[in-house]
């Protein structure tokens, strides 16, 4: 197996595999044949509650703080200067906000697009996350970090269950456009929000101080699996601590409810520990027992997530801005393509499912071949 220090420095085959199984589902949910036939676990929860979609974004922005433990350790083990990693923190994190907001942006015509871009986002989020978290856990133990971690979720539990926008007569997280979340972010974001809501944005301003809370998490994991201990010690650790993450999510759920768009404490503490447990049982079967073969796909994903994030979400947004002559009828080629190869002889669900199954294939494929030609999008 190694020592531990062996395993310190290698590169845990699971990590990027995880990382390429949280991509491909961010594909799949978000690229259907048809919006209006979707099964139901493949669905964001319409408010309060979870579905198996809602724990994909946040464990993206989990194993991101993982990647941050990584490469802020490398960083120090070069001896690279304190005032360069602050750079280099600040221009990524700049970095992958900017992509965002040119993904939010195109194809950059017609004006509307760039005059009434929505400011807050996928990408933007993971950015103001990196920075925070990187910038918060360097030089500091675990405690000071699970502390500043603690603080953030208790105080959005306070803010968003004891102070009132404006205008509404008492604090309420059950009608979406009189949370203070909405009402701060129609107040700083404008017009400039989700287009689906107008009045709130499931990535505003202020669940982002829990996003970063999931960040922070990330971090502990990291240090977890890069500690000195045998590795099955390590994951036993992990798997443990996930576990009692995930119950007091569930606890937490009574009075401050699982909720995605408002990103609340209780889900941070449920995904974060499911992402935990999830990551610890394919660490142990992935780089432990040895089974490898089958996250050969997902390894693909994981090594170019910004390629594959990106370039979909312009290829998904072309394919529905092209419009062709089907019949009579001028239609997107999204609604041709599905139409043509899956509605034609599938049940809409069945027919959306595929579609999108299809899409996931089709990035594969551009995936692997730049894998082989050594071409990764970095930031």
């Amino acid at each position: 197996m190694g020592t531990p220090a062996t395993l310190r420095r290698e590169r845990l085959l699971a990590l990027d595999a995880f990382r390429g199984m949280t991509i491909a589902g961010m594909l799949l949910v978000n690229n259907p044949g048809t919006w209006s036939a979707i099964y139901p676990p493949l669905e964001h929860a319409p408010w309060h509650g979870w579905t198996p979609t809602d724990l994909i974004f946040p464990f993206f922005v989990f194993i991101v703080g993982i990647t941050t433990h990584i490469a802020l350790t490398a960083r120090e083990r070069d001896g690279v200067s304190d005032r360069a990693v602050t750079a280099r923190i600040l221009r990524r994190g700049a970095l992958i906000i900017l992509l965002g907001l040119l993904l939010q942006a195109f194809p950059y015509f017609p004006a509307t697009r760039l005059t009434g871009l929505r400011f807050p986002g996928v990408l933007q989020r993971i950015g103001v996350c990196y920075i925070a978290a990187a910038l918060i856990a360097r030089h500091r133990s675990n405690r000071d970090v699970a502390g500043i971690t603690a603080l953030l979720l208790l105080v959005y539990w306070g803010l968003q269950t004891l102070v009132a926008p404006p205008g509404v007569a008492s604090p309420t997280i059950d009608v979406p456009e009189n949370t203070l979340s909405a009402w701060l972010d129609r107040i700083i974001f404008g017009k400039h929000l989700w287009q689906q809501s107008k009045t709130w944005d499931p990535e505003g301003l202020l669940s982002t101080m829990p996003a970063i809370g999931t960040c922070l998490l990330g971090v502990l994991a990291g240090r977890r699996l890069a500690g000195s201990e045998p590795l099955p010690d390590r994951l036993n650790a992990l798997f443990a601590i996930g576990a009692g993450g995930m119950v007091a999510g569930l606890i937490w759920n009574w009075i401050f409810p699982i909720n995605k768009n408002l990103w609340t404490s209780s889900y941070v503490l449920f995904t974060a520990g499911m992402a935990s447990v999830a990551l610890a049982t394919l660490v142990w079967l992935v780089d432990l027992r040895g089974r490898k073969r089958w996250v050969a796909p997902f390894v693909t994903y994981g090594l170019n997530p910004l390629t594959a994030f990106v370039g979909s979400g312009m290829m998904a947004r072309a394919m529905g801005l092209i419009h062709v002559t089907m019949g009579t009828e001028s239609v997107s080629l999204q609604q041709a393509i599905y139409r043509s190869t899956f509605a034609s002889w599938l049940s809409p669900r069945n027919a959306s499912l595929a579609f999108a199954f299809s899409f996931v294939v089709l990035w594969y494929g551009i995936l692997r071949v730049l894998e082989r030609r050594g071409v990764v999008l970095k930031v």
